[in-house]
């Protein structure tokens, strides 16, 4: 990346900060910007004269200097379902600023719930990320003041959908990001040679009532009836008729 395109980018992110002058922790996207710039070769002092022309105070840039030093952030949320919400089974990290020992690594539990330093069993099912994140700030600032929580989603395994008959692996497919009927087929291996393939269908339970989507593989496959090939939603069966 290019310095001028470099300073446009930190000016976007940082020109809301203008009147902050100081806080605890440093704001990640303050710490992010400085691990960037490093990346790029930019010495201490250039980065201090970037931020301080973005409109960050001397302490807010101390402090992020020091946690950019301690290695790179968790990544991003950035890829997760739209309308995710945590559930049992998944994998996620959280991260308590400046207390290693209470970032950990946990699975969701099947009762929705995960054990953590300090605070013990918390139910964050149901949650999303950032309602988890604010639960979990909460009960550890009651032991940590000014606790911190970040949580980053490391794999969904709450999200299914199933597929049932003439697929080459029948069970349940793992949703860890938006999935299309065709999309799932494949992950099963595909169809047999005894499927159906014009007679396909979703079941989905919508309003309490169970739906029935047509699939016509053999026309979605040649680019008509494209329709058909709908975003899955949790829980959704694919029936493939022999």
């Amino acid at each position: 990346m290019s310095w001028p395109s470099l300073r446009y980018v930190v000016s976007m992110i940082f020109l809301p900060a203008m009147l902050l002058t100081g806080a605890d922790p440093p704001p990640k996207d303050l710490v992010q910007y400085i691990q960037a710039a490093k990346e790029l070769g930019l010495a201490d002092d250039t980065i201090r004269q970037n931020a301080r022309a973005a409109g960050w105070g001397p302490k807010l840039i101390d402090d992020a200097l020091t946690a950019a030093a301690r290695g790179p952030l968790p990544v991003s949320n950035a890829n997760i379902p739209a309308g995710y919400r945590i559930g049992p089974g998944d994998l996620i990290l959280v991260s308590v600023w400046k207390e290693p020992d209470a970032t950990q690594e946990v699975t969701v539990r099947s009762d929705g719930k995960v054990s953590l330093p300090l605070v013990k069993e918390v139910e964050i099912a149901g949650l999303s990320p950032t309602d988890a994140e604010k639960l979990l700030s909460d009960k550890f600032g009651k032991l940590i003041p000014g606790a911190d929580v970040t949580i980053i989603v490391r794999t969904i395994n709450s999200r299914k959908v199933y597929l049932v008959g003439a697929v080459r692996t029948v069970g349940p497919v793992n949703m860890a990001a938006s999935l299309t009927v065709l999309q799932a087929i494949a992950q099963a291996g595909g169809l047999t040679d005894y499927a159906k393939k014009k007679q396909i269908y979703i079941l989905r339970h919508e309003n309490g009532r169970q739906v029935r989507l047509p699939f016509n593989y053999e026309s979605v496959i040649k680019g008509e009836r494209i329709e058909q090939n709908v975003v899955l939603q949790p829980d959704d069966t694919i029936v493939v008729p022999q």
